[in-house]
């Protein structure tokens, strides 16, 4: 997830930019919890009568985060992008050269993700969007918004679709939920593996929306970098009272009334509305980085951002162990006590990973996932560093 490249063209790292990360990874889970702790697992997030009987609570909960998380590490991993061509380009080094293996070991390890631990990875479907996206970067102004132009059309189209067959009882969740549920309550870990395996064409539908919306917050995340969002000045000031007048005065009070519309507008309250709140967020975030300074959640945003690979990763290791049954079983054994005890399982789960993330830093300059990938790539291990 780029997180160890969060430099400035002159070299200086972007703390904001891992402030931002770690929200976002943390808030990525705030969606992922929900799904973890239904006893149907991910058959109960695509389920079609999901979120039928939530309630008010459980329904301003999950719109909190629904989308708009996985939206901002999109757009991140687009300036995480831009970096690593700045710093290509002040190396003297060919682009995108060796970035194409960098982006096919992301592929691997989304897809050993997708099939030991979560039905949903986004890890190989970045690594797919980064390998197009990595050769539109050096180009033009003028064809860079003509491929983010294309792909936006793409999306709202396939948008578009998926909302009509909703409206018009076209769509089916496919698969048999009640049926598969014993894979989340009382099944193995083995059994869980071989049914990814068995429905990985079901579970990896998502990518048909993924992809074509990835590309655009890819390339939008180009344009945020290059147009000062992240700069101490004027011109950064006015570029983030923009995106969050858009994102919060726009985004968020439509996706509040989708949010309440029905199950028929899921595509447009999950991938429409989240990426322009998203914009706010991102604005929001680096606004609040540049007026605050140190704090204790501060320096675990911050950790958990550096080290957002690995904390993605194995946050989903330990939900799974918590909810399913073949781990701990707490979401069947405490079902009755949602949408409280949800709260409290992604809150136990961020400070965990804050204080593992703060804590390895501490020792290390990336965390292990991203030592491997730094390894694998250049052939070198990640340096220690000085312990205080």
């Amino acid at each position: 997830m780029n997180s160890h490249h969060t430099a400035t063209s002159s070299g200086q790292r972007i703390d904001a930019l891992d402030l931002a990360r770690g929200v976002a990874i943390l808030g990525t889970l705030g969606t992922n919890i929900w799904i973890f702790t239904d006893p149907r697992g991910a058959f109960g997030w695509v389920s079609t009568d999901a979120g039928a009987d939530s309630g008010i609570v459980q329904t301003i909960l999950l719109t909190l985060s629904n989308g708009k998380f996985l939206a901002l590490l999109s757009i991140l991993f687009g300036v995480g992008l831009e970096l690593q061509y700045r710093s290509a380009v002040r190396r003297g080094r060919r682009w995108p050269g060796r970035y194409l293996l960098r982006a096919m070991l992301l592929l691997f390890e989304g897809l050993v993700h997708y099939l030991l631990i979560f039905e949903f990875d986004v890890l190989a479907g970045y690594a797919l969007v980064s390998i197009h996206v990595a050769f539109l970067v050096s180009r033009s102004d003028r064809v860079r918004r003509g491929w983010m132009a294309l792909a936006t059309s793409v999306h709202l189209a396939l948008v578009g679709l998926f909302t009509l067959a909703a409206h018009t009882g076209q769509l089916s969740a496919g698969g048999d939920s009640d049926g598969a549920e014993h894979l989340y309550t009382s099944a193995s870990w083995l059994d869980q593996v071989v049914a990814r395996i068995d429905l990985a064409v079901y579970f990896r539908s998502e990518l048909l929306l993924i992809v074509p919306l990835s590309t655009v917050l890819f390339l939008a995340g180009i344009e945020v970098l290059r147009a000062g969002t992240f700069e101490e000045s004027e011109r950064g000031a006015r570029v983030r009272r923009r995106m969050m007048s858009i994102g919060f005065g726009v985004g968020l009070p439509l996706n509040l009334v989708t949010a309440f519309a029905g199950p028929e507008w899921f595509f447009v309250d999950r991938y429409l509305l989240p990426p322009i709140v998203a914009f706010g967020l991102l604005a929001a975030i680096v606004e609040l980085a540049r007026r605050t300074r140190g704090g204790v959640l501060r320096r675990g945003f911050v950790a958990t951002g550096r080290a957002a690979m690995s904390c993605y990763v194995f946050q989903n290791l330990v939900c799974s162990v918590l909810c399913y049954g073949w781990g701990f079983g707490l979401a069947t054994t405490l079902v009755d006590a949602r949408p409280w005890w949800v709260v409290a399982a992604w809150a136990g789960v961020s400070a965990l990973f804050m204080v593992l993330a703060t804590l390895w830093l501490r020792r290390f300059t990336r965390g292990p996932l991203e030592s491997l990938l730094h390894r694998l790539y250049t052939g070198r291990p990640s340096r220690t560093t000085e312990l205080v």
